[in-house]
């Protein structure tokens, strides 16, 4: 955040042991490269420090197991909603800044407090525990499918952009109940939301179309996530049922591709970049684990702002300032060394802690280890393109994220969709949706056809 005229950046008075540390940054080229090295700098500062996560945008970080958990399950104290935040209220933070999509206010379980959130988050919790796990294993072999046709004869694939980043787009769409042409474009939106591609257009497009399913869905119920939180007695209203939509997709379509991809990396990782790291041979549940712990998917997020100052281990946070936690470092915490060899598997805090602890925990993790094995599956002899340590990772303060996944494999034949035409095909006449319901593949005004979509191309191999 951009200081004041005469104010620090953390509202605190001048002279303070805070304002004498640099601030870190964790969107440049060697916090993507190397963001254990930074923590450990971090960590030699305190529990937290102050880092910035994008130019201007200021806020302290938490990299203490123990200060996290104290963040975490203290609401009182250390509340979610951000319109508490003082800079961005006061017009300090510019409304085009890279990290807004992922901390501005939006009314869903993620940024409420209280019985708010209660109201909210008992809708969408009791929604995802309709789920069959049965029937979301066999939606995520049956999209997993499919992807592996579309590059199996080809003996090479990016893995990351061609299974893990859709694999979790194409379920979503399944999962929300959306027909050819709103998944499209819910595809399309979201993909150019998490690449940072022209985002005010993008989230535009995204609240357009999911308003559209909404009103589908109260038109014509179905057995998907849309119509289970609308029939749910919370009541939610349009505008609330768009926007738990809008988290349940941003908390679960970026970590779920980072955590297919980087669990894929780990087991395919012979040690030819990195001899103590040999992932060959590893089971697929102790690969996601292993990531769980030291890669988190979603490595700084979970915003506080403080209600009032508060001291932290020593360390005054001012109130409605931006208090994040690092999962990723909290997890490698040096005094969690000796317990971490009695703990549980589970005992990490990739998934948060406290109320805003991940719901959907358990399909999050079979939709991962489903999506491993399948891919595994269908390409025994897959291999890396590249030595482990020359993976590039995408740039950003919250994920840890690969900018690509190159592998290398023996071609073979199309199998599952075989007849499945090519993402980009012209779209024919208008076709049965999801619902059954007819859908125009052309929007209104429009004089020529749009070139199908992953979601139409996959309804046309897979009435779901």
């Amino acid at each position: 955040m951009d200081s004041q005229p005469g104010a620090t950046p953390y509202g605190a008075p001048t002279g303070c042991p805070m304002h004498a540390k640099s601030q870190t940054s964790l969107y440049g080229p060697e916090f993507a490269a190397n963001p254990h090295a930074v923590y450990d700098e971090l960590r030699a500062q305190g529990p937290a420090a102050p880092i910035e996560l994008a130019p201007g945008v200021d806020a302290t970080l938490v990299v203490s197991h123990e200060a996290a958990l104290r963040v975490l399950q203290n609401p009182a104290l250390f509340a979610r909603d951000s319109r508490r935040w003082t800079a961005l209220a006061t017009g300090a933070i510019p409304m085009d800044s890279p990290v807004l999509p992922m901390m501005a206010y939006r009314p869903n379980c993620l940024f409420t407090d209280g019985t708010e959130h209660l109201r909210l988050r008992k809708a969408v919790t009791e929604s995802l525990g309709r789920l069959n796990p049965s029937r979301l294993r066999r939606d995520v072999e049956r999209i997993g499918d499919y992807l592996v046709d579309q590059f199996i004869e080809r003996g090479s694939a990016d893995l990351l952009a061609e299974y893990a980043k859709l694999l979790p787009l194409l379920l979503f769409n399944q999962l929300f109940g959306c027909p050819g042409d709103i998944g499209d474009r819910l595809t399309r939106s979201m993909s150019a939301i998490f690449d940072g591609e022209d985002v005010l257009r993008a989230n535009a497009e995204l609240n357009e179309c999911l308003m559209e399913l909404v009103a589908l869905k109260r038109r014509q119920p179905g057995e998907d996530i849309t119509s289970w939180l609308i029939q749910h007695p919370a009541g939610l209203r349009d505008e609330e049922l768009k926007d738990q939509l809008v988290m349940l997709m941003g908390a679960g379509i970026e970590p779920e591709r980072n955590l297919i991809a980087n669990a894929l990396l780990l087991m395919l990782d012979t040690g030819l970049g990195d001899g103590d790291r040999r992932g060959t041979g590893m089971l697929v549940e102790d690969a996601l684990d292993e990531v769980l712990w030291n890669n988190p998917p979603i490595a700084n997020y979970a915003t506080h702002y403080p209600t009032q100052d508060v001291e932290l281990n020593g360390l005054t946070l001012a109130a409605g300032t931006p208090v994040l936690i690092s999962f990723a470092a909290a997890n490698t915490d040096p005094a969690l060394t000796d317990a971490r060899r009695t703990l549980s598997k589970g005992a990490h805090l990739a998934w948060g802690a406290g109320p805003h602890v991940c719901p959907a925990k358990s399909p999050a993790q079979l939709i991962a280890l489903t999506a491993i094995e399948k891919v595994l599956n269908a390409v025994p002899d897959i291999t890396l393109g590249v030595p482990a340590d020359a993976i590039e990772w995408r740039r950003g303060p919250f994920h840890r994220a690969q900018a690509a996944l190159p592998v290398r494999f023996t071609p073979a034949p199309r199998r599952a969709s075989a007849s499945a035409p090519a993402p980009g095909a012209q779209a024919p006449a208008p076709q049965p949706s999801a619902t059954g319901a007819s859908v125009p593949q052309q929007r209104q005004g429009e004089t020529h056809r749009k070139p199908k979509g992953w979601w139409s191309s996959f309804l046309d191999v897979f009435r779901v």
